[in-house]
């Protein structure tokens, strides 16, 4: 190997030097400051993100507060939109309620008052039925014509004494 060899090794060492000497003065004076001056930009570029970053933080930390002042004054309004709206709904059937109820209650009183008429009726049919039914037993028992009033006195007495007596 010619790198090993005796009389070779004193230039192969000058040369070392000079390569040496002269990479290291470029890499001093021209790579490095390019390298120190790239991961300066960088740091800053780095450090500006990171403000930048924290003040977005503290915007979105903000409009979050916000949006959850919002969002529960958004609720509140709807529970109280919400109980209004029952409120007002219970006040609208109790309303319908007293109609529907008065209704009712008219219905009734006309139905009433027309099974008052209809046993109004009945009875005085019953009663017409009874006076005659009554004379006709009468003239048939005793063979001969029983006068009409004489007939409704008795129907009509016997009708009261059964009404005085069921009460």
């Amino acid at each position: 190997m010619p790198q090993f060899w005796m009389e070779d090794f004193a230039p192969q060492m000058v040369w070392l030097v000079i390569s040496f000497i002269a990479l290291y003065l470029l890499m001093a004076r021209v790579a490095l400051p390019r390298v120190a001056d790239v991961l300066e930009t960088r740091h800053g570029r780095i450090a500006d993100d990171l403000d930048q970053a924290a003040q977005l933080k503290s915007q979105a930390e903000t409009v979050i507060a916000e949006y959850e002042a919002a969002l529960a004054e958004a609720r509140g309004k709807a529970q109280s939109t919400i109980a209004q709206a029952g409120l007002e709904a219970a006040a609208a059937a109790e309303k319908r309620n007293g109609e529907v109820a008065e209704a009712l209650a008219a219905e009734a009183a006309a139905a009433a008052a027309r099974i008052d008429a209809a046993k109004t009726e009945a009875l005085a049919e019953l009663r017409d039925v009874a006076v005659e039914l009554a004379q006709a037993a009468a003239e048939r028992l005793i063979g001969a014509e029983v006068a009409r009033a004489e007939v409704d006195a008795a129907v009509d007495a016997a009708i009261q004494d059964n009404t005085a007596g069921s009460r």
